[in-house]
Formats: structure tokens, C-alpha cells, sequence
């Protein structure tokens, strides 16, 4: 058998791999939908709140909310609460229980968003195949998804979308007052959104001709894709005035968490949302952190527990690591720059994301970027290794949750 044999029949195991390990944390990912979502997102809260004409909510049915005032508050922006409002309208709250599989919905738009965007870029059919089953399987969107019964993962699922259709409105249709459009909504979900239009003016600018000539030809595509983006500030901004009487008041301030044995809590309360004492915490989590689980007993060999603060976004999604051959170009720059800006804020933020598991989730808010920029370069021989680390990451996946159910149940 020829070299190109072998490696045909061994891209044929890992993709029978893959695919049986996808099934296992979809399977999974439904039996949460089914025996866990409890109704209880405080996004629902929220909308049942503005079904009643109210910015308030009656009680908080998780953590995070603010106190102002005598009234409680979810502090998070109000897009996933609009977009939950038809459900809770017709189901009631707590009645929905549906946020796992709304989610899983939103997710699955969100994979249709990037097959467009990876054929528009060129990518072959295979490399394609793989870097979806990656996004979906081997990436902190899996886990977002699974659980998006709670405030925020849901949040977060309904902002990649997004952030998604953002990429596919300049990528697929050349239209920065589209991509402006979403880029609106996604601030409307996570506020770190609002760096994206630098990366997608770059994305929309024809690259045969000189910088300056381009730009010139862009200021009416821009200032159509900046009335969005300012509706935008301007709906966050008096919604904040309208809370707590300032337009720059998010409710952080406010927070109410009763959980006081948490290292969240004590960060908060003792240094502050941001620090440079989290820096170094966040940087090792973000880059070097590996599967970490707990044991305990006299010979350590009880499992006692997960690492909370989850694995290292290049550990337990090595496929990321393909964009080190991305084209060097303004292109690259642009989104270098904005993914600097992004993860430089959240290197210093109190939280890394703290929920977690075998994921880092605050990389969803540059995840597409790098994936863009990895995409749209040319495919060296490395490439060859995609099918390997796809498989690695959604094995590994499948194995932690695998273990962390016995180990709960």
C-alpha cells in the first residue's frame, strides 16, 4: 500500500473516531437538555421581568446579580433575555426548561454560519469537516452549549452566534453595515464584542489595492456599520442609566454572591473585578494548564474532584495551534490586535471563567477570529495533522465528562 494509502485508511479511523465520540457528547449534551435544565436561567428572570414591564427581578435564581436599592438585578447585558422573552411568554417561568436545547439550536446555526464562511475562504471539503467537528466538539462552545441553562453560558452561546454572523456577513457578503449589525447584538451579549469592527473593516477592504485608496473608498460602509454599533452603546447605556442611575454602571459594583467560600467571592470582595494579581493565575489557565484531576485518600487514589478553573485552550483544543501558519498580512494584524486586546483585558479580569471544565470559555470571545485567520492562509504539510488533534480534543472531551458523570453521580 502507497504512503497516500496508509494515510487515506488512517484519516478514515480518526474520522470513525471522531464521529462516534461526537455522538457521545451529543448524547450526552441531550440527556442534560432532558434531566437537568430546571428553568432557572436568570435570563429567564429577566425576561419574565420584561414581559411585566419591569428591569428588575422578583428573586435571583442563581448567583451574580446585583442588589441596588432593595431591588435585585441581573447584572448582564439584555439580548438573551429579549431572545428568551417568546419562550417564557408561552411557557411561563420557571416553566421553560428549554434553555439547553435553545441553546443547542443557537449552536447549530452557528455551525451553518461557519460552514459558509470556511467555503467562502476556500477550505477544502475534508479541512472543513474537521475544523467543524472541532468548533463543535473540541472547543469551549461544546461546553457553553451543554450548559446554557445557566446565565452565563447561555449568554455566551447566543454571543458567538453572533460574532459568527458578523464574520459571515463580511466574509460571505462584503457587508461591513451587516457585519455591524450583528456586532450590535453581540455587545448586547458580551460586551467584548465591541472590538470586533476593527477585525472586520480589515476583513471587508479589497486586498489588491494600497491601504490609504482603500480606506478612502470605505467611510460610507463604515459609518453605516457604526449606526448599529451606537444603537447599541446607546440601548446598553440607558438600560445601565435606567438600573442604577449612571450610563457606565453595569451592576458589578453590586454584586450579591452568597457563596463566601468561593475564590471568586473572596476576589471581589478583597482585590476587585481587575488586578494584576490575577495575571499570572490567568495567564498559566489560558496557555499551560493541562487536564488536572483531583485525588485524595492516604495513597491518593480517590477521585475527589475536577479543576474548576478548567485546561489550557491550546491543551484541550490543540487544532488551535494550526494558526501559528496563518498569512501574515493587515489582515492578521488587525485580528492579532484585537484578539491582544481581548484576552489582555480578561488576563487581569477577576475570573477566568471559573465554571469549567476541560475548556477555556472566555476564549470564545476571540476564538473566530484566530479560526479566520487560521483559515484563510495556506495549507502547509502541517495541516496533515488536523484530522490527530481534532480527535485528540474531542476524545479527551468525551472522556472528561465521561468521568466527571460517574464521578458525580
Amino acid at each position: 500500500m502507497t504512503g497516500d494509502g496508509f494515510e487515506a485508511r488512517r484519516d478514515r479511523v480518526l474520522a470513525g473516531v471522531t464521529v462516534l465520540a461526537g455522538a457521545g457528547l451529543l448524547a450526552l449534551l441531550l440527556l442534560r437538555a432532558g434531566l437537568k435544565d430546571a428553568g432557572l436561567n436568570s435570563h429567564g428572570a429577566l425576561a419574565d421581568a420584561f414581559l411585566h414591564g419591569r428591569l428588575w427581578i422578583e428573586s435571583c435564581p442563581e448567583i451574580d446579580c446585583a442588589l441596588f436599592q432593595g431591588r435585585t438585578y441581573v447584572i448582564f447585558p439584555p439580548l438573551p433575555a429579549i431572545v428568551a422573552m417568546p419562550f417564557v411568554a408561552l411557557f411561563g417561568f420557571p416553566g421553560f426548561k428549554g434553555f439547553v436545547v435553545l441553546g443547542l439550536a443557537l449552536t447549530t446555526l452557528s455551525l451553518y454560519a461557519w460552514r459558509a464562511i470556511l467555503r467562502a475562504l476556500g477550505v477544502a471539503r475534508a479541512d472543513a469537516l474537521w475544523l467543524l467537528a472541532a468548533l463543535a466538539f473540541a472547543s469551549p462552545l461544546y461546553q457553553v452549549t451543554q450548559r446554557a441553562d445557566g446565565v452565563w453560558f447561555f449568554a455566551q452561546v447566543l454571543g458567538f452566534l453572533m460574532v459568527s454572523l458578523s464574520l459571515w456577513a463580511a466574509i460571505c457578503r462584503a457587508s461591513l453595515p451587516l457585519a455591524g449589525l450583528f456586532v450590535g447584538l453581540a455587545f448586547l451579549c458580551r460586551q467584548m464584542a465591541i472590538f470586533y469592527p476593527l477585525f472586520l473593516l480589515f476583513l471587508c477592504l479589497p486586498r489588491e489595492r494600497p491601504l490609504r485608496e482603500t480606506l478612502q473608498t470605505m467611510v460610507r460602509p463604515v459609518l453605516l456599520a457604526g449606526i448599529p454599533v451606537l444603537a447599541a452603546l446607546a440601548v446598553y447605556f440607558a438600560y445601565n442609566y435606567a438600573r442604577f442611575g449612571s450610563p457606565t454602571e453595569t451592576g458589578y459594583g453590586f454584586i450579591h454572591n452568597p457563596d463566601q467560600t468561593s475564590f471568586i467571592w473572596h476576589r471581589i470582595r478583597e482585590t476587585g473585578l481587575f488586578s494584576r494579581d490575577y495575571l499570572l493565575f490567568n495567564t498559566l489557565y489560558l496557555f499551560l494548564q493541562g487536564l488536572h484531576f483531583e485525588f485524595g485518600g492516604p495513597g491518593l487514589t480517590t477521585l475527589t474532584g475536577f479543576d474548576m478553573a478548567g485546561t489550557a485552550l491550546f491543551v484541550a483544543s490543540p487544532w488551535v495551534l494550526l494558526a501559528f501558519y496563518a498569512r501574515l498580512d493587515r489582515v492578521f494584524a488587525a485580528g492579532a490586535a484585537v484578539i491582544a486586546i481581548i484576552a489582555g483585558i480578561t488576563l487581569f479580569y477577576h475570573s477566568n471563567g471559573a465554571a469549567q471544565i476541560a475548556t477555556q470559555r472566555y476564549t470564545l470571545d476571540w476564538l473566530p477570529i484566530l479560526i479566520v485567520l487560521m483559515a484563510r492562509g495556506p495549507r502547509p504539510p502541517a495541516f496533515a495533522a488536523l484530522p490527530l488533534l481534532v480527535t485528540w480534543g474531542v476524545t479527551a472531551n468525551l472522556a472528561t465528562l465521561v468521568v466527571l458523570a460517574i464521578y458525580r453521580v
